[in-house]
């Protein structure tokens, strides 16, 4: 897949909200990060509007969503939460000046929407932290200090600790992937991830063990789990259990739907609703490599 060219001081950002709502004070502070690397700038005009759960009607936020990318000297969109939305976008989207004028597009959760609808058109973008994330205790995080690694293509290798589900092996294809609620709701549909020859990432937040199950096996049913030369396993986050417990855990519910394939498998990976959350370049060909002390992905 094609990648847009990585940022040097004084390029322009666009910050946006095209999904769920989010006050000034939680994203204030990490854009003024941005602003001292030296970045340029820009917000949508509805960043912080409140319609509902959303930031914005719909319409309002597809206007800024699309301005970012019609612009010609936008060279990377950070969107400023997750939430609910993208979806009610997504299909309303012109990506033809994009084409001509690609940029980064940067977020989590929600964001793996839109993360799909940039790989169907062959581009590269941006697992990693949102501006709500770059600050703790009124000093930079790690996932910050990543992200804008990679916006400058300056990225490292990503290692992880040796993990009692791990399986060993060393697998190589293009990264894909994003939060597993998302990635099962495009289930059939153009925007659905294609797995096959590829390594998988998934990571979720709140969701109920049950279904968490449910997703797994349909994944299976589906085919997606088959083909794969990796599985990266990262955060799984405040998962909820019913008052009749289910019995595994949301990585023992992983690793069992798995078990039957021979590819590597690398668990606790450090990204996701997690608070080391490092960026992944989705779309971008990877090496996975699992052994007995650490795993590694690397490019």
């Amino acid at each position: 897949m094609q990648q847009a060219n990585f940022l040097k001081t004084g390029d322009r950002i666009r910050i946006v909200s095209p999904a769920g709502k989010v006050p000034r004070q939680k994203i204030e502070a990490g854009v003024e990060l941005l602003q001292k690397e030296g970045f340029d700038i820009r917000w949508g005009e509805h960043v912080f509007d409140s319609h509902f759960q959303f930031a914005s009607t719909d319409e309002q936020r597809l206007k800024d969503l699309q301005e970012a990318l019609d612009d010609p000297d936008c060279k990377a969109i950070i969107c400023s939460r997750g939430g609910y939305g993208a979806i009610r976008l997504v299909a309303q989207l012109d990506f033809s000046n994009f084409r001509k004028h690609p940029k980064w597009l940067v977020g989590f959760s929600d964001i793996t929407i839109l993360h799909a609808r940039i790989q169907q058109e062959g581009f590269c973008s941006i697992h990693g932290a949102m501006p709500g994330f770059y600050l703790q205790e009124e000093q930079p995080t790690e996932s910050f200090a990543e992200l804008v690694k990679v916006l400058r293509g300056q990225a490292e290798a990503i290692s992880a600790p040796a993990h009692n589900f791990n399986r060993e092996g060393k697998g190589q294809g293009l990264l894909v992937g994003g939060n597993l609620s998302i990635l099962y709701s495009l289930l059939g549909t153009s925007l659905q991830a294609n797995t096959k020859g590829n390594i998988l990432f998934i990571e979720d937040l709140s969701e109920y063990l049950y279904h968490l199950d449910r997703i797994m096996h349909c994944l299976k049913l589906t085919g997606k789990l088959e083909y794969l030369h990796g599985l990266i396993v990262g955060g799984f986050t405040e998962m909820k259990d019913n008052d009749s417990p289910f019995g595994q855990t949301a990585y023992e519910i992983i690793q069992a739907v798995v078990q039957d394939y021979d590819y590597p498998v690398c668990f606790d990976f450090p990204a996701g609703h997690i608070e080391r959350n490092l960026p992944l370049v989705l779309g971008a060909n990877y090496t996975l490599a699992v052994g007995e002390n650490e795993a590694k992905l690397y490019r």
